[in-house]
């Protein structure tokens, strides 16, 4: 049986270990996937089998023991307890530096068995980790990738984007000591190339190598800390990442330079060590701050969980609080400019709110008592005062995170290929530079430059472009998408969308606005319209708040009684069904309103189109996506509907098996369906589709089943997010082009002595650099 076979059998509990990371494979088979399978193949055809076994395979070899007494920290208090019984923690990883270190702490963590999920966000440097048991056993999974030499912090907000920055300043301050040296040493060797054209004495070319010297290793020192530091650390633990062919690289060049200096040699090549520090540091500088832009959505939202709020209490008095530490039912003062820290409802005041955060719309929206406000959104108006009815982790806020965390953190199709091709990259890398250097010297290259050519080779060769290419993408696309309003849930919601080819709407709620427009009302009727009204003020039915919606803020009329499945009755006055109201008939969406000595009143209610759901149609022909409605309402309104939105085909009386045989006809015929609902009925049909979405206002089982759910009034997010998605697969499919393309044309010229050390490294800064420009050109897609 082929290794590729056996790794596609069904795994049971008693599997041996898989013979590459470890974790249980089928009866029969030595590997757990294929992708583990390829993996050791092409690590036994290198002949790195040896290595792979001590330095990756063995990672508990130097990991503190439950019973070694080595020191544990405290870090219950940050683990979630989730209902299922499972831990969660989420994780800030320092040293964290390419695809090879992603693999191996994820590798790690696979081999325990405690471990449900242990994903590492190369762009956010994050890990989430689940595991079932203890919330004690955190300090010790810490402590196996603690031993791998890396540092983990407690992900907070404020503590991360402090050390950010100060990771930012290291970095500039460790760029401008490698430029100014660079520059120095520079002039130094004009003047000692000059002096080889005009018979300089060696006695002149041994002090400018001195003076060269003492100004280029103490910046080399200085300016190469970060990857020295990150280079040491992981060799102390026996393991290895890209900083050690780096590290390598610069210290070989220092190296040969140095003994040159001593032996009166006639080059040095301190310029070219120096240069290669900075433009390494250039690219780390750049890398950081397209990092930090490409994390700040998420990293925003989870800062304004962590803003105070001002709670009044029963006696008047303001007490400042954390959001989580907000009762429902208490009430939160919030002022002009202020953004609100909890979910709830407007008890007093009338004010102007920015909910851009929240829906996406740009226009500020007016607010009054008893509107439902949102944790996030800003008062822009006077002081008001809201009603708490979530808080914490449970605000829309705190759900807008945790959906952005979970589609970074997960994985697709493209982020798998990237992280396959990352893997194997450092034992490669030294055996593709050993070659080069045994190769040179069996061609007769001195010792120098052999080993400046394998400096090349080592520098040339990091994967950072590699490792960039996918979650860069996902990153920024996932945050440009929820400024607009747009939530991705599915990790492989993106890739989904970009091949879609079809796109269904149901009707009600999705198509046309989730609640019923009133019919004009003439003029003479109005003050009947303004009593009927005071009436539904105290009502939950759909058309009392439709009634109460047009004609505006109303002040509630007392003594009004419910007659469920009737209507209201206030005196001798009646609001309600036209059986209820004694009319004859009566037919649709209706309520009629009867008092003595007036003639009965009819106010009919019309569904309404969403206002943009005609230029989404439109959009979506152009793209070539035919849309189709499949509702279950009469034929004659969704006709109507239809017609009005320029929709040409629809389904109606659909029951919600109806719906789901459609859509898995449409999918059995080869067709890749977009399925867009808000009801409880579209639920199956929604789980069934390709990929789906649902408006923020859709039922709650909707809303679980969608992959992606958009925020406001407007359908444009579903073009938005089609659009978005086929500019992310270019963007993807682009930078692995460029990342691979790199290697392939910059790995020979280096290996062939073409290269030298410092034009390795701009090399490789520039590869990393056009992997993260292109994907940041999502941020400047137009809709």
């Amino acid at each position: 049986m082929s290794a590729t076979a056996a790794a596609l059998r069904p795994a049971e509990a008693n599997d041996p270990a898989c013979a590459h990371c470890g974790a249980p494979t089928p009866r029969g088979g030595r590997f757990c996937c294929t992708g583990c399978a390829a993996a050791f193949e092409t690590i036994q055809g290198l002949g790195l089998g040896r290595y792979y076994r001590q330095r990756v395979l063995d990672p508990d070899r130097r990991a503190p023991r439950p019973d070694d007494g080595a020191p544990r920290r405290d870090l219950t208090a940050h683990v979630v307890s989730q209902p299922d019984g499972t831990q969660a923690l989420s994780l800030a990883i320092d040293g964290l530096q390419c695809g090879a270190c992603v693999w191996l702490i994820e590798s790690v963590l696979a081999r325990d068995t405690r471990v449900l999920t242990g994903r590492v966000n190369m762009t956010t440097r994050r890990l989430r980790l689940v595991w079932r048991g203890a919330a004690e056993d955190a300090a010790a999974l810490v402590g196996r990738i603690e031993a791998l030499g890396y540092r983990l912090i407690p992900f907070e907000p404020g503590a991360l984007a402090a050390a950010q920055d100060r990771r930012g300043v290291e970095l500039i301050r460790a760029l401008g000591i490698a430029g100014f040296a660079a520059g120095n040493v520079m002039l130094l060797s004009i003047g000692e190339w000059a002096g080889l054209m005009q018979d300089m004495g060696p006695a002149t070319r041994a002090l400018l190598h001195w003076i060269t010297a003492l100004l280029a290793l103490p910046a080399i020192v200085l300016a190469g800390r970060p990857f020295f530091a990150s280079a040491i650390a992981v060799l102390r633990r026996g393991r290895t990442n890209m900083d050690v062919p780096v590290s390598l690289g610069v210290l070989l060049v220092a190296g040969i330079s140095l003994a040159d200096t001593f032996a009166d040699g006639n080059h040095t090549y301190y310029e070219s060590a120096l240069m290669l520090l900075f433009f390494l540091l250039l690219g780390r500088v750049l890398d950081h701050r397209a990092r930090f832009r490409a994390r700040a959505t998420a990293e925003q939202l989870l800062a304004l969980r962590g803003a105070m709020v001002t709670v009044r209490l029963a006696d008047g008095t303001l007490e400042p609080r954390r959001p989580e530490a907000v009762a429902p039912g208490e009430h939160v003062l919030v002022g002009m400019g202020e953004r609100i820290g909890i979910d709830g409802v407007l008890e007093a005041g009338e004010t102007t709110l920015d909910a851009s955060l929240v829906s996406g719309e740009s226009l500020p929206v007016a607010a009054s008592a008893g509107a439902a406000v949102f944790a996030g959104t800003l008062n822009l108006g006077p002081p008001i005062t809201i009603r708490a009815t979530a808080t914490g982790g449970a605000t829309l806020l705190a759900e807008c995170a945790r959906l952005i965390e979970a589609a970074e953190a997960r994985r697709g199709r493209f982020v798998l290929l990237a992280d396959r091709i990352a893997r194997g990259y450092v034992p490669v890398v030294h055996v593709t530079a050993a070659t080069a250097f045994a190769g040179w010297m069996l061609a007769g290259a001195t010792t120098g430059q052999a080993l400046l050519i394998a400096a090349a080779v080592l520098i040339v060769t990091c994967p950072c472009a590699v490792a960039l290419a996918v979650p860069a993408v996902q990153v920024i696309a996932a945050s440009r998408l929820f400024r607009a309003g747009i939530l991705l849930k599915s990790p492989t919601a993106l890739e989904r969308l970009a091949e879609v080819d079809r796109v269904v709407f149901d009707k009600t709620g999705t198509l046309s606005e989730p609640a019923l427009a009133l019919e004009p009302v003439a003029e003479a009727d109005r003050p009947a319209l303004q009593e009927a009204a005071a009436m539904a003020v105290t009502s939950r039915h759909p058309l009392a708040r439709a009634l109460v919606a047009a004609v505006g803020p109303v002040a509630a009329a007392d003594g009004v009684t419910e007659h469920p499945g009737q209507g209201l009755s206030c005196g001798a006055a009646r609001l309600g069904s036209a059986g209820f109201c004694g009319v004859p008939g009566g037919q649709g969406s209706e309520l009629w309103f009867t008092r003595p000595g007036h003639a009965p009143l009819r106010f009919g209610f019309v569904e309404r189109p969403r206002e943009d759901a005609a230029a989404v149609v439109a959009t979506l022909a152009r793209l070539g996506l035919a849309p189709l409605v499949l509702s279950g309402d009469r034929p004659g309104a969704v006709e109507r509907l239809a017609r009005a939105v320029g929709v040409a085909q629809w389904e109606a009386g659909l029951s919600p098996p109806g719906k789901l045989a459609r859509i898995e006809a449409m999918a059995a015929s080869g067709h890749r369906v977009l399925m867009v609902g808000d009801g409880l009925n579209d639920g199956p049909a929604l789980a069934a589709a390709f990929v789906s979405a649902s408006p923020a206002s859709a039922a709650d089982i909707s809303q679980t089943v969608a992959d992606l759910v958009f925020q406001g009034e407007h359908l444009a997010p579903v073009t938005r997010a089609l659009t978005m998605a086929r500019r992310a697969r270019r963007a993807m499919r682009q930078n692995l082009v460029l990342a691979l393309g790199y290697n392939v044309v910059m790995v020979p010229l280096a290996a062939a002595g073409w290269v030298t050390p410092w034009l390795a490294a701009a090399a490789m800064s520039a590869s990393s650099l056009l992997v993260m420009g292109n994907s940041a050109r999502l941020w400047r897609v137009r809709w």
